[in-house]
């Protein structure tokens, strides 16, 4: 442990001095840093959290309130008179949304969930000599300890899950290299619960390959990744560029660095762990009949026979006999040139948090120790870290700036407040947010790279990590669209910057109709037969997705409605017309749709029931609609909510939780409305659990998991997906006297994350509502943990109930999941449900 911190990194961003010790617990097994010196930096929607380490520097850099909210601390915020009405609760809501914007003009927030993430960086860190300052280290101690399962002392796969290999040996070696003693009793528990598990031979390839390059683990017992896959024509049908992104840019450094070898060399330490993760000596492992040993608990995607077969050539054969030296120098520079490449077209950002430490550790090995690719890459490591009141995660990405904001506005403007002067700064910001996170050039050489165009569209995170994203890109373009739609908000994005965007969106729709995420799908889907993962399904090609699906068909149909009807018009329309047609084709027979980025079938049927709303099928007029809604409403909750759980995303089955959840709930209000259902009843229940949940505040308290992704990941904020990361959700209503029931209406939005998402909805009559889910201070431990994901943002019509009032509500929803929560309700319009109290 001396050598990992005795040198001082010179490129990072925080400061690497010792905290002086009236700011850290005497304690080593119990220590905390004093939660009142980090500080969130966000510069143009990088954040990276700094701990100050002197009383001047506290002083000269005061906490702000979203610095506040995120660690758990009190905001100061005041308490806001109980909302008994919708008008009233959404005032409440956007009064403590607002105070959480970022300087740039975006938000941020906690996107955790996997647990399978701080491995990697910290394995990393060590084997590469990377210093990690005392208040890094002990804040990641504390999160991990914090986020033990109790009972049995081991890790899951992410925050909910049950102890696994994978979770249990990664973790509890990241503890150790982090400074806590095997003595520790919680370790001793986690140890023993190891054990049970058949020690860390039964975990799944990703921990065999980390726990080789730590030199824990010989690489016999790895299966092969060669990277002479990189060499492959492009059309051969398992050809590497046919992947799933996130496959392809996990895989291409993985391969780099087990055709190396690389393995650190031997200390004290890790020969204690070879000794501890094992459950026999470890020179008597023999490690190459241990290369498909798998725990039941991580074999979550069993390899087939095919896949162990190829596994079998490569080691019995292609490695020993058939592999040339020169093949594999050809195969190992090409590889490296496409990690240079990754590293180029995102500013060494890269995709996410699993390839960044494979990245920096192949450049290691490749540039030396001291270049200037692993310092950059050692910079932006922590963009990936998040401080929260249990401690240090690792976020799934670099965060969700653009895809927050974009919901944000959408929200507001939905709900008639954008040309409030109360909100109009806020959304001024927001505005110039996106603006300036608009990716405007394609990558050099990108067909090399493999990558999709970029030019015009909106990333996940930031315009320098400039992943395309196709409903990050559909929902900034409509976000920009109101606003510079609206008088007194400047035109700073301009006609053709915005078509842009709709060029690249036409480039992403796949022969099915649907749309996927990062690209349109470039493989079978036989090569799930080669998924090599174990723990994750449905990754090694993109798919359709109902959610992204939703925001392209939003998207187009606004800037073909609101902004140039006349720019490729036609194609615009066989886009739309093609989209629809692959949602009906998604429907179950039971009226559900499987949702892919939220939870689950409550996610994909608001989108789904958007989409075809936005195109004049409703429950008058469509026993599709009428089905799906028949779905929703036969699983409402006894308190009027609905609540479904994350084993949904694994089984294929609805599963209902034991409580109903508010995001949850708005998620089916958006799909019932958007579908123009009749009966106000159900909804009305709905609204009323809602309400009564606001806190004095105007915020939600976070509940459990939203967001998923891989079927099997739930995260926080978008939670991709889970709870312990913002949510938010707004709804509102206006007058729409130009809409006639079942005909097309051209707004709407979607999508969870990721993750969550804002949802936006309209509802015809009195009450119209909106909230943003908050993981409360003090709470976390016994809430459900984790991730936030993204937000979801809908806007639909209805028609009135009462067939004698001509005018149309239209409400807007903003549900994103995460730490922290907003809820928005307004009416507007005649005869609103402002009467309706709590």
């Amino acid at each position: 442990m001396g050598r990992f911190r005795e040198k001082k990194l010179n490129a990072v961003p925080w400061n690497e001095k010792q905290p002086i010790t009236s700011a850290i617990v005497a304690n080593v097994e119990d220590q905390r840093t004093d939660q009142r010196r980090w500080r969130l930096l966000d510069e143009r929607g990088r954040q990276t959290w700094h701990y100050l380490q002197s009383e001047e520097e506290v002083k000269s850099w005061p906490q702000s309130t979203a610095d506040k909210y995120f660690l758990g601390l009190p905001t100061g915020l005041p308490t806001l008179p109980r909302a008994v009405t919708p008008l009233a609760s959404v005032d409440n809501a956007l009064s403590y949304f607002s105070n959480l914007q970022l300087p740039p003009g975006n938000w941020g927030c906690e996107y955790g969930g996997p647990l399978f993430l701080l491995p990697g960086l910290v394995i990393t860190w060590y084997v590469t000599n990377t210093p990690v300052p005392d208040h890094i280290s002990i804040e990641i101690r504390r999160y991990l300890f914090a986020r033990q399962n109790l009972a049995d002392g081991g890790w899951g796969l992410h925050i909910e899950g049950e102890s696994s290999v994978f979770g249990t040996a990664m973790n509890y070696v990241v503890l150790r290299l982090l400074g806590a003693s095997e003595e520790d009793e919680r370790l001793v528990k986690a140890r023993n619960k190891l054990h049970e598990l058949g020690g860390a031979v039964n975990g799944p390839h990703w921990a065999k390959f980390w726990l080789s390059v730590l030199g824990c683990m010989e690489w016999d017992a790895v299966n092969p990744v060669p990277p002479e896959l990189w060499l492959l024509p492009d059309w051969v049908p398992i050809a590497p560029w046919r992947w799933w992104i996130h496959m392809r840019q996990v895989f291409l450094p993985m391969s780099y660095i087990a055709s190396k070898g690389f393995k650190f060399p031997p200390n004290t330490l890790t020969r204690q762990l070879r000794e501890e993760i094992y459950t026999q000596p470890y020179q008597s492992v023999e490690f190459a009949s241990h290369r498909n040993s798998i725990s039941l608990t991580d074999n979550y995607h069993p390899k087939t026979t095919l896949l162990n077969t190829l596994n079998g050539f490569l080691v019995k054969i292609w490695y020993p006999y058939l592999r040339t030296n020169y093949l594999r120098a050809r195969a190992e520079e090409w590889a490296f040139e496409l990690i240079r490449r990754e590293d180029e077209n995102t500013g060494y950002s890269n995709l996410g948090p699993v390839n960044a430490p494979m990245n920096l550790l192949a450049c290691y090995i490749h540039d030396g120790p001291d270049s200037v690719s692993v310092q950059r890459h050692r910079q932006h490591m922590h963009d990936f870290l998040w401080i929260k009141d249990e401690g240090m995660l690792m976020n799934g990405t670099d965060g969700v700036q653009t895809w927050d904001t974009a919901f944000a506005i959408q929200a507001v403007a939905a709900a008639g407040l954008a040309e409030d002067p109360k909100w109009k700064p806020m959304l001024t910001k927001a505005l110039e947010f996106l603006d300036d996170q608009q990716i405007r050039e394609d990558c050099r050489e990108q067909d090399i790279s493999y990558r999709q165009r970029r030019k015009g569209a909106w990333a996940f995170s930031t315009r320098e990590q400039g992943y395309t994203v196709s409903d990050c890109t559909s929902e900034a373009l409509k976000s920009v669209i109101l606003l510079q739609d609206l008088a007194g908000f400047p035109k700073l994005v301009s006609d053709d910057r915005l078509k842009d965007a709709i060029d690249t969106l036409l480039t992403m729709q796949n022969a099915s109709g649907g749309f996927a995420s990062y690209e349109p799908i470039r493989g079978s889907q036989y090569m799930e037969y080669l998924n090599a993962a174990e723990v994750f399904g449905r990754i090694m090609i993109e798919y359709d997705y109902p959610e992204c699906t939703t925001a392209v068909v939003t998207a187009l149909s606004m800037f073909t409605r609101r902004h140039d009807p006349l720019y490729r018009k036609k194609e615009i329309e066989t886009v739309i017309e093609k989209a629809v047609g692959w949602i009906l084709d998604d429907q179950r027979p039971d009226g559900s749709w499987y949702g892919s980025w939220g939870i689950c079938f409550t996610y994909a049927g608001m989108f789904a029931l958007e989409s075809l709303a936005a195109v004049g099928h409703t429950y008058s007029n469509d026993e599709r609609v009428r089905l799906g809604c028949k779905f929703f409403l036969e699983r409402q909750m006894d308190d009027g909510g609905w609540g479904e759980t994350y084993r949904s995303c694994t089984t294929g089955i609805y599963s209902q939780h034991d409580k109903s959840q508010v995001v949850q709930t708005c998620w089916v209000i958006i799909a019932l409305l958007e579908a123009e259902y009749p009966n106000r009843e159900p909804l009305e229940r709905a609204v009323r659990m809602v309400m009564s949940r606001q806190k004095e505040d105007g915020r939600w308290d976070q509940e459990a998991i939203e967001g998923v992704f891989n079927k099997i990941i739930p995260r926080d904020r978008f939670a991709i997906f889970t709870p312990a990361g913002p949510t938010d959700v707004l709804i509102e209503t206006r007058p729409r006297p130009d809409h006639e029931p079942g005909k097309p209406r051209g707004t709407s939005k979607a999508r969870s994350l990721m993750l969550w998402k804002v949802i936006g909805y309209q509802l015809r009559q009195k009450a119209m509502w909106a909230s943003h889910l908050h993981h409360s201070p003090g709470e976390v431990a016994s809430n459900v943990n984790g991730m936030t994901v993204r937000t979801v943002h809908n806007r639909f019509l209805s028609p009135s109930a009462n067939q004698a009032d001509n005018d149309f509500l239209e409400a807007s929803v903003h549900c994103r999941i995460g730490r922290w929560g907003l809820a928005l309700v307004t009416c507007r319009g005649t005869n609103p449900l402002s009467e309706l109290t709590v």
